[in-house]
Formats: C-alpha cells, structure tokens, sequence
C-alpha cells in the first residue's frame, strides 16, 4: 500500500511528465499521443515506474524505445520542474500501458 507522500510525489511527478513529454512529442514522437497513465513510486523515493499510453500509427514499441532512450533528459527536464519540492529526483523506468487497447478489444468481442 503506498503511502499518502508517495501518492502526493506520484501525482506530481504525473503532472510534470505529461507536460513535458507534449513539449518533446512536437520534436521526437512527431505522430504520437502520449498520454501518462500512472506512476508508481517506491518507498524510498528512488525509482518511479511510469506507465504511457501511446497512440501511434507506428509501432509503439518503437516509440516506447525512443521515450526509454531519452529517459536521462526527460529525468533532467523534471529535476528542473520539481526542484522545490524534491530533493532527489527518481530514476524513470518507462513502460507501455495496453489497459485502453484491452478494453477496445473486449468491447468489440462482446458487441460480436
């Protein structure tokens, strides 16, 4: 169970990343929607597991790739956002988010 600190770093650490990957999508994910889904913190404070709904109409895995990639520079773009409010900021670790695609396809099999 995470605690209501983790849960506050979580939010914004949500917040930031989403802002942040729009500004970078206009220059590297040029015909992707990223959208930040949910982001996990561990009790230390350490790592955040951020989870990305991609909306491609490439490969997502590439795109996926891309974002892990430049993982160190969207870090230091946050680090400069939550200065005030963290005084570590945690290591990104990115991961694909298929909870949206999932739920089409069980739509689609119970509309057939």
């Amino acid at each position: 169970m995470d605690s209501t600190r983790q849960n506050k770093i979580a939010r914004l650490i949500q917040k930031d990343l989403g802002e942040i990957l729009l500004e970078e999508s206009r220059d590297y994910f040029r015909n992707s929607i990223l959208s930040i889904t949910k982001v996990r913190i561990s009790p230390d404070l350490s790592i955040a597991r951020v989870y990305v709904s991609i909306y491609t109409p490439d490969d997502p895995k590439e795109v996926l790739e891309k974002i892990r990639k430049r993982a160190g520079e969207i870090r230091g773009k946050l680090g400069h956002r939550v200065a005030k409010q963290l005084r570590i900021v945690p290591t990104l670790t990115f991961f694909h988010d298929d909870s949206i695609e999932y739920s089409q396809r069980i739509d689609e099999l119970l509309k057939s």
